[in-house]
Order: structure tokens, then sequence, then C-alpha cells
């Protein structure tokens, strides 16, 4: 309450409240002094009274005067506030009265004495008449002073007393009234004296707030508000000079900035005009590249074609090495063009990756064995670690993650001279749908200083110079790296110590896929004791944990004698040891001593498995009884490693093999090139796998050739002089669209390899898009995609020369896996892995599609398994996948019989293989 008082409202409390109750103390204490007073003279009055009577009537009561005493008492009323008088006889019986009737009872005591009684309108006396009164009168008597004689009764009033006591208050409140209005009138002026100056500095600093700083206060009448005023007035001085010094920086400010705005706008011009020439540069940059890439792309794809052609002819043992050195050569110029164009592709932004089901583990295991036998050449031990918590079926981009580990552990391979590459992936953190992980690659190489870490991820740059030299290289695979996983929202990063090696890690977040039913044990497996020799401890520890994966139950050893000593004393327990994966290289174990231990561990019951460096197989094939079964290369598989176990223990019963059926018939191909070089190879390469093959140099050519004949498919270049392969493409089109025709399928052959250019192609009418070079795999693809038939790696007189032989046909060749792949062991390797992995999926469609009755459907899963058996060395797989296809398209009764030995046919190939279809 006090708070929302202002000064006014204070000065007068501070004034009035101590005033008004000082009065009030003061006056109710005089007032109440005054009518005590008052009171006690009456009451004395009275006594005084009442005594002066008792003389005059005391011989009147002698006498019992009647009479007298009237007279007495009448007089008596004339005194001031005498209301009644009565005298009384000795007993008390009234013998003179005057005034009213008294208003309070008389007093009661049995003893002569003065007696009195109050109320609030009056007072009674009562005194006795004694016979000592007499004497008063100068009357003599002959009785006792102290005989009574009567009594005297008087009555006082109090209004008089009152009335006078009403008077005195109403003049002390009039008083008190008069003070306090002088008090107020003097608090109200004093209150102004201090509430106008206040006001004045109010209004002031007002419009000082509001920007009128030439306000000032004049002076306020007193010493301590002039001061305040003289501050205020300083202050406003000194926020006038501000806003002076202020406005005048501000004006300096504005033509600062309206010079800059000038400057600004031309150098936006000018940059506007340097934009343009950038992206005009940019435009012909990607056109360079486009060019180069088709110039480049061009004569290589006949460098490698020729190449692998004169490699398949009789050549001395010389001339053959010099075509090594050439196809290496041109294999490497390749890939360097590969980095460049896959470098512009991401920095232009137009690299879009894939989002598909794949298995972590097999993908890191794949990516070793790839580069296994460079590692090997340089006696490095190489392995994987998955860590069990890690989920292994994940939703990506497994070529793109491939890309980058297989660049991470090529450059480990690459400054590394000895010791070890290890290849983690570890778990991060994980939600129900999506897995944080941490692959890293860790070496025992050369390491990086901190000034070769600032430099590492920058395009064209190389850690040391002099050793990048030695291993070449353009500089791009670690920034492509970083790109790829950049763009796949994870991060890159490396930690490395010179001279003791270097550890290059990713951090990706993928969606989790479906549980992987392949990623079980094996029931043969389950349970079973297996031994494990390794002397590297780390691939010791990998191998285990494969080995545990696959159900076993693993003792590990570091020395061979230890593991035989182990088995021996294990062979007539109740848990023998009855498998042992050996880990070997020619160094540690040689061939010939590994031989006498198998025999050994055979007599035990144990049969062995042999691990071996991918450069020292030939060495390990001969000592094994059976190499086929009991050797594999480092670093183990597990999917391999837990099939060729499966099959040591439970080996399959061979069955009778099926003989070869008819080829389809040859497909009808024009080939269509500017280039003549490129034009004679795809012509000689379709020529050796049995095709019948029409060329034309250039559009116009094959415009005429399509207008005269049906081919089965048109292999299109795309740039060509005069007109160009889309062109060509549009005008076969149009002429199909006006006779009615089918449309003949068009595949674009080019060395592009920038993005959106295969949709602009398919825009064209094109169906499909190859990039230069071109191997024979990829023609036979692509000629059994879009005709349906197959094409041979052999002459047509050859081929039908083995047919009508009779001779059955492998179940495996090899041998003709590797000339499959143009004699490329490692590719041979890589085909025949991806068909046996699709092959009970293929299998269990086949099936269903059979026992549902879709026809279209069994012809083409038929047909896409036929395609696959095309690059690999299974001629038995494909002769039956052939003759099916061909009697489902004609929709021949035998078909039926025909998918009978295709079935039988998978079978044993996947016997043969050792996997479970």
């Amino acid at each position: 309450m006090f708070k929302d008082l202002g000064i006014k409202g204070r000065v007068l409390m501070l004034t009035l409240l101590p005033t008004s109750l000082l009065a009030l103390v003061l006056g109710g204490y005089f007032t109440w002094v005054q009518l005590s007073d008052l009171q006690a003279q009456l009451l004395q009055r009275g006594q005084m009274i009442a005594e002066q009577l008792a003389p005059l009537a005391a011989p009147a009561l002698q006498r019992h005067d009647a009479a007298l005493l009237q007279r007495i008492a009448t007089q008596t009323l004339e005194q001031p506030d005498v209301r009644a008088v009565s005298f009384l006889g000795a007993e008390r019986k009234r013998l003179a009265h005057a005034g009213p009737s008294m208003l309070d009872q008389p007093p009661r005591d049995e003893q002569n004495q003065a007696l009195r009684r109050s109320s609030t309108d009056a007072t009674r006396f009562l005194l006795p008449v004694l016979a000592q009164h007499l004497s008063l009168t100068g009357e003599a008597s002959a009785q006792p002073d102290s005989k009574l004689l009567g009594w005297v009764e008087l009555e006082l009033s109090h209004q008089g007393t009152l009335l006078k006591g009403y008077r005195s208050l109403l003049a002390s409140l009039l008083l008190i009234s008069a003070g306090l209005t002088v008090t107020a009138l003097l608090a109200l002026r004093m209150s102004r004296s201090i509430n106008e100056p206040l006001r004045q500095i109010k209004y002031s600093v007002a419009q000082l707030k509001d920007g009128h700083l030439h306000t000032r206060l004049p002076p306020l009448g007193s010493h301590e508000l002039d001061e305040l005023a003289s501050g205020i007035n300083r202050m406003a001085e000194s926020l006038l000079n501000a806003q002076e010094e202020l406005q005048h920086s501000v004006d300096q400010a504005t033509e600062d900035v309206r010079q800059n705005l000038e400057t600004i706008e031309i150098q936006n011009i000018e940059l506007d005009f340097a934009r343009r020439e950038a992206l005009e540069a940019s435009r012909i940059k990607s056109e360079f590249l486009a060019n180069m890439s088709h110039e480049i792309r061009t004569p290589l794809n006949g460098i490698l074609g020729f190449t692998n052609l004169l490699q398949k002819s009789e050549l001395t043992p010389r001339q053959q090495d010099y075509l090594g050195t050439i196809e290496k050569s041109a294999d490497s110029l390749l890939g360097i063009i590969n980095e460049v164009l896959d470098f512009s592709k991401i920095e232009a932004g137009k690299l879009v990756l894939e989002s598909i089901p794949f298995n972590l583990r097999d993908l890191l295991q794949d990516t070793l064995t790839i580069l296994a036998p460079v590692a090997h050449e340089k006696h490095l031990e190489l392995l994987s670690l998955v860590y069990r918590d890690t989920p292994l079926t994940l939703v990506g981009d497994p070529l793109r993650l491939k890309q980058i580990l297989t660049n991470l552990v090529s450059n480990a391979i690459k400054f590394t001279r000895e010791g070890s590459i290890v290849l983690r992936a570890m778990l991060e953190d994980e939600s129900a749908d999506r897995a944080q992980l941490r692959i890293s690659v860790r070496d025992t190489g050369i390491g990086l200083s901190n000034e070769d870490l600032r430099a590492l991820f920058q395009a064209f740059s190389q850690a040391d110079n002099s050793l990048s030299r030695q291993a070449g290289g353009t500089g791009l695979g670690l920034v492509i790296s970083k790109r790829l996983t950049e763009q796949m929202g994870g991060e890159i990063g490396v930690d490395s110590t010179p001279g003791e090696g270097s550890e290059f890690w990713i951090s990706l977040s993928l969606p989790k896929a479906r549980d992987d039913a392949e990623d079980l044990p094996r029931p043969p497996l389950l349970g079973r004791h297996a031994a494990i020799l390794e002397s590297h401890e780390l691939s010791r520890q990998a191998l285990q944990h494969q080995l545990e994966d696959c159900g076993l139950l693993v003792s590990a050893f570091g020395d061979l004698d230890s593991l035989l000593a182990a088995v021996a004393s294990a062979h007539h327990s109740s848990q023998p040891i009855s498998l042992a994966v050996l880990g070997v290289s020619a160094q540690h174990l040689p061939p010939e001593r590994l031989g006498q231990r198998i025999w050994d561990l055979k007599r035990l019951a144990c049969k062995a498995l042999v691990l071996c460096p991918t450069t020292e197989q030939t060495l390990y094939h001969e000592v094994l009884p059976d190499a086929h079964s009991q050797l594999q290369a480092k670093p183990a598989c597990t999917r391999k490693l837990q099939r060729a176990l499966a099959e040591l223990v439970s080996p399959r019963p061979t069955r009778p093999e099926t003989s070869q059926l008819a080829p389809s018939r040859p497909p009808r191909v024009l080939c269509v090139d500017d280039n003549p070089a490129n034009l004679r190879l795809v012509q000689t390469l379709l020529d050796d796998m049995g095709a019948k093959v029409s060329t034309a140099s250039s559009g116009y050519e094959a415009l005429e050739k399509a207008l005269q004949e049906n081919f089965d498919l048109i292999l299109m270049d795309i740039q060509m002089p005069g007109m160009d392969g889309r062109q060509t493409t549009e005008a076969i089109r149009q002429h199909e669209s006006e006779r009615g025709q089918p449309a003949a399928p068009i595949v674009a052959l080019t060395a592009h390899a920038l993005a959106n250019e295969k949709r602009v192609l398919l825009q064209s009418g094109l169906d499909d898009y190859l990039t230069k070079p071109i191997s024979e795999r990829q023609l036979a693809q692509v000629v059994l995609k879009w005709t349906g038939l197959t094409l041979r790696h052999q002459g047509p007189e050859q081929a039908h020369k083995s047919v009508g032989t009779g001779h059955a046909l492998h179940v495996l060749d090899s041998e003709e896996g590797l000339r499959l792949a143009a004699g490329k062991a490692d590719l041979a390797a890589d085909m025949l892995s991806m068909l046996l992995a699709g092959l009970p999926a293929d299998r269990q469609a086949i099936r269903q599609a059979r026992d549902a009755g879709e026809r279209n459907t069994l012809i083409e899963r038929v047909h896409r398994l036929h395609g696959a058996t095309r690059y690999c060395g299974v001629p038995q797989l494909r002769a039956a996948c052939q003759r099916s296809e061909t009697l489902l398209k004609q929709n021949d009764p035998a078909a039926s019989s025909a998918l009978d030995l295709l079935e039988a046919a998978i079978e044993r190939l996947a016997e043969e293989a050792q996997i479970s279809v």
C-alpha cells in the first residue's frame, strides 16, 4: 500500500500521522483529567452542602419542626446541581422534602455514618445529624454529642458536570482540528515545493528520452535539487555531443557504404561475367571429358580386344609375354581413366547410389579375395575380422562400398613391405532398423606424417611421391573414397604413426535388411570338434571365429606338432577331433612335410583342409590326396569354408552326367561403328562366338541395311560423323513404326561414362547401354539378354563336332572357365562364384514356375540361368539350360524331360562345387 503512494502522499502521511496521533493522545488525556476534576469537585461540593445543612437542621430536628425543615430544604434547592433535599428523623422517617423524587436508592448502613451512592445521572448523600451539631448554632444541649437527631439526605445532578465536560471536549476537538488543518496546509505546501521540481525533472528526462537533447532544467529552489538539475543538464549536453558525433560517423559510414555498394555492384557485374565464363568452361570441360573418354576408350577397346584375340592364337613364349605386358598396361590405363571419370561424376554431383540388400561379411571377404594375390606376392598376411554383434545383412550400394574398401586395402598393400593388413568391421551403435558401422583397414606399413595427413584427401595429391611413383596411381583413389563415403552419409578418416603403420576407417549408418538364413551353421558341422593351425596370432583368431560361426568346437594351435599331439590324444575320447584346418605357407611348412602330416591326420580319422597363399597353391596341389576338396586360398571365405568342411564331413555321391544338347540358332547381329579397329574387333569376337555379323561404318549405311534385313540385335556406336547413333536409331524406329514391324533391340556402344547419359540414350529409342572397351563376356551377355539366343566360344563346325561325338561333358571345366574369362583366373573364379551363389535361388524359382504352370516365367528363369552359364566353365549345365530354353520357346512336349535333366545338372554342379541347393 505504501509503495503506491507518491511523494506528495508520503509527505502528508509523514506530517499528519504523527501530529494526529499526538493531538488525540494529549487531548484525550487532558479531557479525561478535566472530567475527573469536575466529578471530584461535584462530590466535594455535595459533601460540603450536606455538612452545612446538618447544623442548620439540628435545632429543627430536635424540636421536630417540620415547617422549618421544609424552608431549609427549599432554600437548599437553589444551590447549583442540587436536585432534591430531604430531612429524616432518627428513625429515617421523612420530615421534609424539596425537589423531585430521588433517582438513586438510599444508602443502607446500620451505623450512624455519612453515606454516598452514585449513578450515571446523580449522586445521593446521606449524612447523620448529631447532638454535637447543636453547639454550632449556639444552643446548649444537655444531651450527649453522639446522639442521633436525624438525617440530611441530598441528591446532586450530574448534568451540569457532564455539560462542562462536553464543552471542554468540544473545545479540545476544535483545537486539535485546527492544528491538524494548519499542519496539513503546511505539509501540502511543502509537498508542492518538492513535487513541482520533481515533475519538472520527470518532464525534462522524458524530453531527453524522446530525443529533445536541447532540453535544460532551471534552478529548482534548493541546493540538492539544483545539483540534481545541474547533473541532468550535463548529461543532456554529453548526449547531445555524442549524438552529433554519432550522426557524423553515420553520415561518413553511409557515404562509405554507398561507395562500397557501387564497387560491389561493379564487382557483381564482373563476377556475373566470370560465373558465365566458369559455367561455359565447366560445360566445355564436361564435353571435353566426354570426348576424351570416347577418344581414349575407343583405341583402348581395340588394344584390349585384339590383344585378347592374339593371346588365343599360336605364339611364342616371348610374344605371349609381350602381349601380357600390353594387356596389363592397357588395363592400368583403363583403371586410371575410370578413376578420373568417377571423380568427374562426383564433382558434377551426378553419381547415383543404389540401395539393395547385401551381406557385409561376404563383401569384405570378396574384397580381400580379389586383392589376395597381390598381397601374397609381397608375403603379407591378409585377413578380415567381423565382430559377432555386427549385423551382416544390410541395405546400401555394395558396389561403391566395395570400391572404397578395395581402394583402402590396395593402398595398404602398396605401402606395406612386411607384416599384415587387417580389415575389421564392428558395430558402433544400432536401432531397430539401422546400424552404425565402423570398417577399418589396419596395416603395418610406412605410416604417414602430419604433413602427409593434411594432403591425403586432396585431389591429385600423393602422400609419398617417391614411393607413390613406385606403386603408381593418380592420387584420386582416396578422394573418390571420401566423396563416396560422404554421399552415403558417413565419414572417413585415418590414424597413422610414421614407421608403425596406418589405420584408415569409415563410419556408416546403413538400414538393416532381413536375416540371412544362409548364415546359420550347417547341421553336419554342429557340435563337431575341429583343430586349427595358424602361426599368425591374429589370423588364428579370425579363423577360429569363422569356424565357431559354422557351429564347430575349436582348438587353436601355433605349430603342427602340437596339433597332431592333441588329435592323437583325443582320438579315443568321447569328443575326437574330426576336422583340421591348416593355415600354411611354404616358408613355415614345406609341401613335402605337410603331405606326410596329412596322412598322419587321416590315420587318426581327422580330415584336413589346407589354407595357403594364392601364390603357393600350385606347390601344395601335388601333395594333397584330394586337392580339389582339401585346398583353399587365403584369406578363407566363410561360406566356402563352411561348404568345404561340410563336404569333408558328409561327401555327396556322384551321379551320371547328361549329354550336351544342340545349341540354338546363331543370332543375326548388325554392328555399327565409324572406327575400323573397333568394328573389326566386335565383328571378330561375334564371329568367333558363332554369330552371323553384318557391319556398317556410318549411320547412313546402318539405316540402309536395317531397312533391307531383319536383325536380332543392332550394336550402335553413338558418336559418328554425319548421322550419329541417336539419329540413326530414331530413323530406324520411325521406319519400324511405319511398316508395323516389331522393334529390333538396339544397344548403344559408347565410350562416354558421364552420368545421365544412359537416361538420354534410352529416351532416344535405344534399349541398352554398353561402355567401351567391350569384352566377350559383355557381348555374350547382351546378345543373350535381348535375343534369347546363346553364343559359344568356338567356331560352328567345332561346336557341331563336339555335339556329334556324344562324349560326356564335364560338370566343372576350369580350363573352359579360364578361356571364357580371357585367361584371367580371378575373373573366372568371380564368375563361377556368382553363378554358384545364385544357383539355389534359381533352382527354387524354376521349380515354383514349373509347378505353377507359368510358362513365361519359367522361360525367363531358365533364360536367366542360361545367360549366367555362358561365362563359366560349366558345360553340362549350360547344355541343359540351352536345350530346356529352346524346347520351352518351341512349346515342345519334350520340354518336361529337358527340365528334369536341368534339375539333375544343377544338383550335380552343386555337389561338385560343394554347395547346398
